[in-house]
């Protein structure tokens, strides 16, 4: 694993995805930093919120809930837990005023009441406000807010270095136009199947370059030139650029998907099971590739996948999902080497491994939340058992896992 800074590039905060009438809970209170240059692996079994995760973080879907930082700013921000707030305070104060009416009444006590709820309703609303806005105008806050930065940053660099001022200002008039106009385009997804992901009326060429077109940019010999740039990064030719998705292989159409997740120059990448629809051997081909372009390119890459040995292989830290919910997050070797949660050791006992001696010896553990947790008295939370390691556990279970820790 390469050594990444500690600068954190992508927050997460109580993140939230409900889905229909009845707020079926895809993404449910789930939080997680992701520091530049590392890999986040995300895991759990189908249908655990993996991708929805990813997909809102993207901006795919409109968060219910929580909130999403990307370089210092909230592209993604929820209103549920501000209307529900509201909700709640107003059912609050009701039942207060009629236990007050029911002992005869206090008008000092009930304009109070009323008064502390249209003060509480209005931060609230504020609140909301924010969060729209915060979500609809995240890209031209950013741009003016690094724009502000680099102009700061240089004068202070031409007041100590007068002699270079003209240097210093060509230098910054070309850093602020590689200031980006769409800061959500700095996150780019590969997605899982290959086939559905490619439009089959499009040329390679075509699907490589459609986010520079989407962007502006008319100049065709330069979008070319970086298409052709873009192939050769991941392994295939210039020839395939006018060729058609059906022409070519899974693994060979996962890397098209990958040189148009790169052309716009990403600073993080949502991998969203790059490899599950892939035969074994394009499997290693595809993640080799995946790490090459991390080294060559400082790319952050968000990684998500069901097999847990790729993802150790592959990732700095891991974060385990059920239904909905984190429920474990640690760094790769302190996962296998101290798995505390029983979903996580149950999906550890799920990993084959090339030996007959020890599969015969193997045994899978089965993960049931009803007989393995007693929560009647004490909801779980995201609590830190060792330094890094964070667990879903009420204060007993909390108490248990250091114990084993420390019983070694």
């Amino acid at each position: 694993m390469t050594e990444h800074n500690q600068e954190v590039l992508l927050r997460v905060e109580h993140l939230k995805q409900y889905f229909g009438k009845n707020d079926f809970k895809a993404v449910d209170d789930v939080s997680f930093e992701i520091k530049k240059g590392e890999v986040f692996g995300l895991v759990g079994e189908s249908g655990c919120g993996k991708t929805t995760t990813g997909r809102s973080i993207i901006k795919l879907y409109n968060c219910t809930g929580g909130n999403v930082w990307f370089k210092g700013q909230r592209i993604c921000a929820g209103t549920r837990e501000y209307t529900d707030a509201i909700k709640a305070k107003k059912k609050e104060t009701a039942e207060q005023l009629k236990a007050l009416k029911a002992q005869g009444g206090d008008p000092a006590e009930e304009a109070r009441l009323k008064q502390e709820q249209d003060a509480f309703v209005a931060q609230q609303k504020e609140e909301i406000a924010k969060a729209r806005d915060d979500q609809k105008n995240c890209d031209k806050k950013y741009h003016a807010r690094r724009t502000q930065e680099l102009k700061e940053e240089y004068a202070q660099k031409i007041a100590a270095q007068p002699e270079r001022s003209a240097e210093l200002k060509a230098e910054l008039d070309k850093e602020l136009k590689a200031v980006p106009s769409r800061l959500v385009t700095q996150i780019q997804m590969i997605y899982q199947d290959p086939v559905a992901s490619l439009d089959p009326r499009m040329t390679v060429s075509e699907i490589i370059a459609e986010g520079l077109v989407i962007q502006g940019v008319k100049d065709k010999q330069y979008i070319q030139e970086r298409v052709y740039e873009m192939l050769e990064t991941v392994g295939l030719v210039r020839e395939h650029a006018e060729r058609y998705p059906h022409e070519f292989s899974g693994g060979q159409r996962q890397r098209i998907g990958i040189a148009r997740a790169l052309i716009m120059n990403p600073e993080l990448i949502i991998a969203d099971e790059p490899i599950s629809a892939l035969d074994v051997s394009i499997q290693a081909q595809v993640i080799n590739l995946l790490n090459d372009l991390r080294e060559q390119m400082g790319l952050t890459i968000m990684f998500i996948a069901h097999d847990l040995s790729v993802v150790k292989y592959f990732s700095d830290r891991i974060g385990v999902m059920y239904f909905g919910k984190m429920v474990e997050l640690a760094e790769s070797d302190e996962l296998f080497r101290h798995p505390l949660h029983p979903y996580t050791r149950s999906l550890l006992s799920a990993i084959p491994l090339p030996d007959p001696h020890y599969e015969q010896r193997r045994r899978r553990m089965k993960y049931n939340p009803t007989l393995d947790h007693d929560y009647g008295e004490e909801q779980p939370t995201l609590r830190e058992i060792l330094p890094g390691h964070f667990v879903s556990c009420n204060q007993a279970e909390f108490e248990r896992y250091q114990a084993e820790i420390a019983n070694g």
